[in-house]
C-alpha cells in the first residue's frame, strides 16, 4: 500500500507544479524546470518506496521488462490516475479562487489547441518519439546499480529536455494520467483530443523497451 501512496502523492506533486508553472507562467523555461525538478524532488523522495514512476508509461515500460507484477501495475497506473487527479482538481481551486481564472489546467492539445497548430497526426509522433526518448533513459539509467545516486537528476533533465521542444507543439504529455486528469476536467475540445496524448506515450514506452531489450542487452 505504502507504493502506491508513494506513487500517488508523486503525481499530484508533479502534475500540480507542471501544470500549475505551466498555467501561471506561460513560459515554455519555467515549464520545463517545473516538471523537471518535480520529478528530482519526487526521485529522492519517493524512488527507495516505489521507484517513483508517477506515470503510467514508465510503469508499463517497467511491466513489459518484467521488472513489476501485473497486480502492482493495475496498482500504480490506478494510484497514478487518481494523484493526477488530486493534483489537477487543487489546481482548479485555487485558479477558481483566484484573479487567474481557470484557464487550461495544462491540458495537452493538437491543431487550435496547439501553440503551433500542429496536426492530429503530427502530435500522435511527437508524443511516441518523446516518450520513447524518455524511457529509454530511464531504462538505461536505472539498469546499472552504479548509475544510481544520478538516475533521478538524469531522469529530471530528461524530462525538462523533452518539455523543452513538446511545450509549444503538444504541451507535452509523455504521461497518460498527467494528460486524462484536466482534460476531463475541462471536457470539450481537451477530453475530445486526450486519446492522443495517450496513446502517443504508451506506443513510445513500448517502443523504448523493445529497443532497449534489442540494443542493451547483455552477452
Amino acid at each position: 500500500m505504502k507504493k502506491y501512496l508513494a506513487e500517488f502523492i508523486g503525481t499530484l506533486t508533479l502534475v500540480l507544479f507542471g501544470t500549475g508553472v505551466a498555467v501561471l507562467s506561460g513560459n515554455l523555461v519555467a515549464t520545463s524546470f517545473a516538471f523537471g525538478l518535480a520529478i528530482v524532488a519526487c526521485a529522492y523522495v519517493i524512488g527507495d518506496i516505489s521507484g517513483c514512476h508517477v506515470n503510467p508509461a514508465v510503469s508499463l515500460s517497467m511491466l513489459l521488462s518484467k521488472k513489476m507484477t501485473v497486480k502492482d501495475f493495475i496498482g500504480y497506473v490506478v494510484a497514478q490516475i487518481l494523484g493526477a487527479f488530486a493534483g489537477s482538481l487543487i489546481l482548479y481551486f485555487i485558479l477558481k479562487n483566484s484573479n487567474v481564472g481557470v484557464l487550461n489546467l495544462g491540458a495537452n492539445g493538437y491543431g487550435a489547441l496547439s501553440a503551433t497548430n500542429i496536426s492530429m497526426w503530427a502530435a500522435l509522433v511527437t508524443e511516441i518519439v518523446l516518450t520513447c526518448i524518455f524511457v529509454y533513459t530511464i531504462l538505461g539509467v536505472t539498469s546499472d546499480d552504479k548509475k544510481s545516486n544520478v538516475a533521478g537528476i538524469v531522469i529530471g533533465l530528461t524530462l525538462m529536455f523533452v518539455h523543452l521542444l513538446g511545450i509549444n507543439l503538444t504541451g507535452t504529455s509523455v504521461n497518460p494520467a498527467r494528460s486524462l486528469a484536466p482534460a476531463v476536467i475541462l471536457g470539450g475540445k481537451a477530453l475530445c483530443q486526450v486519446w492522443v496524448f495517450i496513446v502517443g506515450p504508451l506506443v513510445g514506452s513500448v517502443i523504448a523497451t523493445l529497443l532497449f531489450k534489442f540494443l542493451n542487452k547483455r552477452k
